[in-house]
């Protein structure tokens, strides 16, 4: 089942790099009683999700918390010591976007935005997408149908759609 505006996300334990390794994260935990974008990209370092996707949400990082956005989170399959890279190649982390890693698809998988493309090394991979949630609940949710594109997902959709 793919997820919709009006569900509550399902739990999932993510990891993040934290200075003495990594560090398991409840999704629940960061949701609860606050308003969150998630948004989710087929892997690190991948052309559009560098070139685009992230930077999408590091240009409107700040009109995001203008709007009462209390954590930008980007989560992608891949393992927390890349996404830890990924975040400091980019200046992700220095923006403030906290790079999650859903390094087996449990959180991908249970939401319905997974995909493989074997030829190209993507196996259970996340669709593109972004997401407004708020105390769990999905508000807002723009899925790209094509996982090289990002218009529909791009920060930019989202705050305006939050107007």
């Amino acid at each position: 089942m793919t997820i919709k505006t009006g569900d509550t996300l399902p739990d999932a334990t993510l990891l993040v790099m934290a200075e003495d390794g990594p560090q398991k994260v409840s999704l629940a935990d960061k949701l609860k009683d606050r308003k969150v974008v998630v948004f989710g990209l087929p892997g690190a370092y991948t052309g559009t999700c560098s070139t685009a996707h992230v930077p999408s949400f590091m240009i409107t990082y700040d009109d995001f918390i203008e709007k009462g956005v209390e954590e930008i989170i980007c989560v992608a399959v891949n393992d927390p010591f890349v996404m830890k890279a990924w975040g400091d190649a980019t200046r992700a982390n220095d923006t403030g976007i906290t790079m999650l890693a859903d390094a087996e698809s449990e959180f991908t998988t249970a939401i319905g935005m997974n995909f493989s493309a074997p030829p190209v090394g993507f196996v259970n991979r996340s669709k593109r997408y972004s997401m407004l949630v708020e105390n769990g609940v999905v508000k807002i949710l723009n899925a790209e149908s094509n996982p090289g594109e990002c218009e529909i997902s791009a920060g930019e959709t989202l705050l305006e759609a939050m107007s």
